[in-house]
């Protein structure tokens, strides 16, 4: 009987562990989770005009941008001047698109700019998750049909 008294407190003790554990995890996921889904609402509100995650439109896809090099979307018509810029996109550079295209790459077609430097980092932080879940490991990615 002892061994079984033993065992069971030695389960019992693990399971607080493990509840222990996940209290510190989970809050830190809901906050990410919310902290995506507040990037994803300012997506749709300020983006989805001209860009979709999975199609062209009159902007490139973009829900595997982060970590793509840039101008290289399949099927879609850049400008000159950013088919030739040869950087991948990171935080950096989209915080820096989204603030002044031009003070990027000069020269390219889009005329727009996410003012507020709190909803630029909210929307970039919602591309990296999309492109991240999404496996980028190429960087490209076919428009769908």
């Amino acid at each position: 009987m002892k061994a079984t008294t033993y065992g069971a407190v030695r389960l019992g003790g693990i399971a607080v562990g493990l509840l222990l554990l996940a209290s510190v995890i989970f809050p830190r996921i809901s906050r990410a989770a919310e902290a995506t889904d507040q990037g994803r609402q300012l997506f749709e509100k300020r983006c989805t005009g001209c860009h979709s995650l999975d199609r062209n439109k009159e902007g490139p896809m973009l829900g595997n941008v982060y970590g793509r090099q840039a101008g290289t979307a399949v099927g879609f018509n850049y400008s000159a001047a950013l088919k030739a810029s040869r950087f991948t996109w990171d935080e950096q550079r989209l915080d820096k698109w989204l603030t002044d295209t031009q003070s990027l790459v000069e020269d390219n077609n889009m005329d727009f700019h996410v003012a507020k430097a709190e909803e630029r980092t909210e929307i970039i932080r919602y591309l990296k998750a999309i492109s991240l879940s999404a496996g980028n490991g190429s960087g490209t990615q076919r428009p769908k049909s």
